[in-house]
């Protein structure tokens, strides 16, 4: 063997060497780095945001003038590195994107925003309507741990000892970080089938609140149900948050607009304390019946005796017992990235077999109420309810954030316009010409390699950090910051 050859032969060893003592991630590194085009997927990547699972798709795209069909704008991914494009999950979920569940913040926060201080195609008159923040809970299935600095959790039961033999009252001092916090004080005494199925039936309560508001609303108005829609109409934005004890609960904010929705003023009667009237009467009467079943009988559901309102005050016009119109979106904004994973230690994803229940690393109290909506969900009376689908929230299928069709702008228009500036779409929309969208697109894959997740990890860490530095330099008024 030649010199030359054994050499090459050595170094070729040492190289495999090198190669087998790194980690997968590092070979994934080194092979994503030496791709053709990995300068153009770089820029993808910082385009979503550092998005922890983009969609990758493949197509193309035209934009042609409807007159003449000659092509304004075109592309297509066969130029671009592997022939497709990622773009954002757009998931809500901190737990599984944070820069996705940040932007759909930022939309939910303009969202709730327009329909208190208008924009965006909701008129500005709506800051002058009767406006109200409210929050809904769920009744009490039981003595949980609650956090407290002031007094001994559940201290006003202390001595006493339910039916089991254990104490109502821990004598203890719980942080707000602490992990019994939300835990039921007895297990057997907890009422977990009534937890459940008051999460199952959440949606028909809201549903059935909002149109005893109208119904109160009318009476005290001395005006029938069916022609109340003749002087004003309720608009209303919702969303849900899970408590620690795994109970969901509601924050809304609730409007009244003029019968043609927020373009025209409520009547004179329609004030602010009238709403809160009908609110809280809709909060104590409002009943939802479960179906029978001989496993759990009949209930009857209701919401729980906590309940705030407060009246919702234009920043022009807030007083010391108003809360204002960007507090009030600010703080909506901030629970719909939460999850039940982030609030009460659950899962967020579905499960698709009891040994997912029993595997999961979950709280004996969370993983209770999951076994629960498995048994329930296998009753042929229940079956309606697919509680097994959505064991992982633990009965509760509705939406993170519901809104009525007139209280303001869409999810669907906010990405519109944001979508539209990115891509300079907006110089052409000045172009009094029509135009046509030709497009077709399919799906061929989606999330990261181990190297690529780190890499947009650290786009989006940069991201974030930019943010906060912007945010801070904002607060100084705009002073130099070394």
């Amino acid at each position: 063997m030649y010199p030359s050859t054994q050499t090459a032969r050595r170094s070729a060893l040492e190289k495999a060497e090198r190669l087998r003592l790194l980690s997968s991630t590092e070979r994934d590194l080194i092979r994503l780095v030496h791709e053709p085009g990995f300068p153009r997927w770089l820029e993808q990547i910082k385009a979503t945001g550092g998005c922890a699972h983009p969609i990758y798709l493949s197509g193309r795209t035209t934009l042609r003038d409807a007159a003449t069909g000659s092509v304004l704008r075109h592309y297509d991914t066969a130029a671009e590195p592997g022939g497709r494009l990622p773009v954002r999950c757009r998931n809500r979920r901190q737990t599984r994107c944070e820069p996705c569940s940040r932007e759909h913040a930022g939309d939910t926060y303009h969202l709730v925003r327009c329909g208190l201080r208008g924009g965006k195609g909701t008129p500005d008159r709506v800051q002058l309507h009767p406006r109200v923040l409210l929050t809904l809970t769920a009744p009490s299935f039981g003595p949980v741990h609650r956090a407290t600095s002031e007094s001994l959790c559940r201290s006003r039961n202390a001595g006493c000892t339910c039916d089991h033999g254990r104490p109502l009252a821990c004598n203890r001092q719980h942080a707000d970080g602490d992990t019994v916090i939300g835990q039921p004080l007895c297990p057997d005494c907890y009422d977990y089938t009534g937890h459940v199925l008051w999460h199952a039936h959440a949606g028909r309560l809201w549903n059935r609140f909002c149109h005893t508001i109208r119904r109160r609303l009318g009476t005290s108005a001395g005006i029938a149900q069916t022609r109340l829609r003749d002087h004003l109409t309720l608009s209303f934005a919702k969303v849900a948050e899970y408590q620690k004890r795994g109970a969901i609960h509601f924050h809304a904010v609730i409007r009244l607009d003029g019968p043609d929705g927020p373009s025209t003023p409520p009547p004179a009667w329609a004030t602010p304390e009238l709403l809160t009237g009908a609110i809280e009467f809709a909060a104590a009467s409002v009943t939802v019946r479960t179906p029978y079943s001989p496993a759990t009988g009949e209930r009857v559901l209701r919401f729980g005796q906590q309940l705030d309102v407060h009246p919702i005050a234009s920043e022009a016009f807030s007083g010391s017992t108003a809360v204002t119109d960007d507090a009030v979106a600010a703080y909506v904004a901030k629970y719909i990235t939460k999850s039940v994973s982030s609030n009460a230690g659950g899962l967020d994803h579905r499960i698709t077999h009891y040994s997912g229940i029993a595997l999961a690393p979950v709280s004996a109290h969370i993983r209770a109420l999951m076994g629960t909506c498995w048994r329930l969900g296998a009753l042929l009376e229940l079956a309606g309810l697919n509680l097994r689908s959505w064991a992982h929230t633990l009965g509760y299928r509705g939406h993170a954030l519901t809104k009525s069709r007139r209280y303001s702008t869409t999810y669907g228009h906010l990405r519109a316009a944001r979508a539209d500036h990115q891509s300079g779409a907006s110089s052409l929309s000045m172009d009094s010409r029509a135009t046509v969208t030709e497009s077709a697109w399919r799906y061929v894959g989606s999330g990261h390699s181990l190297a690529a997740a780190e890499i947009a990890y650290g786009i989006a860490s940069d991201i974030s950090a930019a943010r906060e530095l912007r945010r801070e330099i904002m607060m100084c008024g705009g002073a130099d910051v070394e």
